[in-house]
């Protein structure tokens, strides 16, 4: 059972969003990011860090989460966002457009890890936050589940690459489609190097 937001609740503090992320390291798609709040008094011990969790699994709490959170977001970085302002800058953008869908009001924020200086209320950076506290092991859910459905989507429109299988990390079978077929415009992340490297190419003249 994850419980570290229990030592946050206060007369000061009595509701608490959770924020994570998913898809920092994949060559292509979108970064995702979720935001939830619960309930104080809500318990599930079926979630966990969304890695720890299968796929039939992560999309029955997917809904199940939607529907007992006070409130929730989801939110993305666009693979085009990430190139301007670098992943790290791009995960933080996500992050904030999901904690500002949540319509209720809140005293405190927990990240897996992702320090803000700059929200209207306290945030706390939680190391490995995603094994640890209940909001952000949903938010991660929420995440994960999001992007697979949108790498999924996206195979149909680009047969040629196996999204639905590798979700556009760097796996073998995707170097491999990438070398046959090249990136896709607006889907791959031109600054990851293997990524990259297909735009310094300059053809032979002679």
């Amino acid at each position: 059972m994850l419980d570290f937001e229990r030592s946050f609740y206060s007369d000061e503090v009595h509701f608490i969003v959770g924020v994570d992320e998913a898809g920092r390291g994949p060559l292509a798609g979108p970064v995702v990011a979720a935001a939830v709040v619960f309930p104080p008094d809500y318990e599930n011990e079926s979630i966990n860090d969304s890695k720890k969790l299968t796929a039939k699994k992560r999309m029955a709490l997917f809904e199940e989460i939607k529907s007992h959170a006070l409130g929730y977001g989801i939110a993305m970085a666009s693979a085009q966002e990430i190139d301007k302002y670098n992943i790290y800058e791009a995960t933080k953008m996500a992050m904030r457009r999901a904690i500002a869908m949540i319509q209720v009001p809140y005293e405190l924020i927990l990240t897996d890890a992702m320090p803000f200086k700059d929200l209207p209320v306290r945030v706390v950076p939680v190391i490995k936050g995603d094994a640890k506290a209940l909001n952000i092991a949903a938010a991660s859910i929420l995440a994960k589940v999001t992007r697979d459905l949108y790498m999924e989507d996206l195979e149909k429109e680009h047969p040629e690459f196996s999204f639905s299988v590798h979700k556009g990390y760097g796996t073998k079978a995707h170097m491999a489609e990438l070398e046959a077929h090249g990136p896709i415009e607006g889907v791959h992340r031109k600054s990851f190097k293997p990524v990259g490297k297909f735009y310094c190419w300059q053809p032979t003249l002679f």
